[in-house]
């Protein structure tokens, strides 16, 4: 709760100035329900006192939240690491009209574990790999590993290749920044940001597949890099050009798969690989 001048507005009246939009009724009822708490994780109550600069929660709800048919499937877990391969369409974490349904929800809840927080992310539409730190206090190494380039990646991919290209593989390094609308990117001048290897493995009726290696983790990175050098993967709404929204069609998903991560364990010093199993339509 921000500073505010004396006497203290209610937090009742602070979240209706906060959020306009939501009528009166509506707070005074989620709270009623005890689902706004204090940093104590204790439900407020109608008269409780505004308190400038402590912490109040409420975790945002959807009604009617669109269920993502298909189940996730956990590959690793230890006391430091859980390793999951997330399905096509289902998020990483809550966004947009997504709140339960997202893979670190749905893990929380099938474990129990609340301090579960992905370490990195793929897109909504990417199915694949995704490793979750299960212990704050080893979660910074984790999270070092990618931040100096430590984790390998690889992915598949299977895109539109209407003629017979001069190379079968490219070192791509350009820069990425946000373009319009704002959930799209695009490349700029500048220095490069971002750097794939991507490598042509086989073609076939207009179509061919790909082993995609990121030595960055730019948003909607592989997907640009893709677009750019002509090949638009297969299901792709984005990119080269942004198709009208529409509901998810579970028939035809983004022929794109996180596969492949190797990474020296900080903890155990093992030498770590996990695989998905999932397969592309090819």
């Amino acid at each position: 709760m921000p500073a505010a001048d004396k006497p203290y507005p209610s937090i009742l009246d602070f979240l209706i100035r906060r959020f306009p939009q939501v009528l009166r009724t509506i707070w005074e009822q989620r709270i009623l329900d005890g689902k706004v708490l204090d940093d104590g994780g204790i439900p407020i109550t109608v008269t409780s006192e505004y308190t400038p600069f402590k912490r109040i929660f409420y975790f945002r709800e959807v009604e009617q939240e669109r269920v993502i048919p298909f189940a996730e499937k956990i590959l690793f877990q230890n006391d430091e690491l859980l390793v999951a391969c997330k399905p096509h369409f289902l998020p990483v974490t809550p966004g947009g009209p997504y709140v339960a349904e997202c893979l670190l929800n749905r893990l929380r809840k099938r474990t129990g574990n609340d301090d579960l927080v992905p370490v990195h992310r793929i897109d909504r539409e990417t199915a694949g790999i995704v490793l979750f730190s299960a212990n704050r206090k080893t979660r910074g190494l984790y999270n070092e590993l990618f931040v100096h380039g430590k984790v390998e990646k690889s992915y598949q991919a299977v895109a539109e290749c209407s003629c017979t290209p001069e190379k079968t593989e490219w070192d791509l390094e350009n820069r990425i920044v946000n373009g319009e609308p704002w959930f799209r990117m695009k490349t700029a001048p500048g220095e490069a940001n971002s750097r794939s290897i991507i490598k042509l493995v086989e073609a076939r009726s207009k179509l061919a597949r790909f082993i995609l290696k990121p030595l960055t983790g730019k948003t909607h990175q592989l997907r640009l890099h893709m677009s750019g050098l002509g090949f638009r993967i297969q299901n792709d709404k984005y990119y080269p050009d942004l198709q009208p929204e529409i509901a998810d069609d579970f028939n035809h998903p983004l022929q794109l798969i996180a596969k492949t991560v190797k990474f020296h364990d900080p903890i155990s010093g093992e030498q770590m690989e996990f695989t998905s199993e999932r397969k592309l339509r090819w």
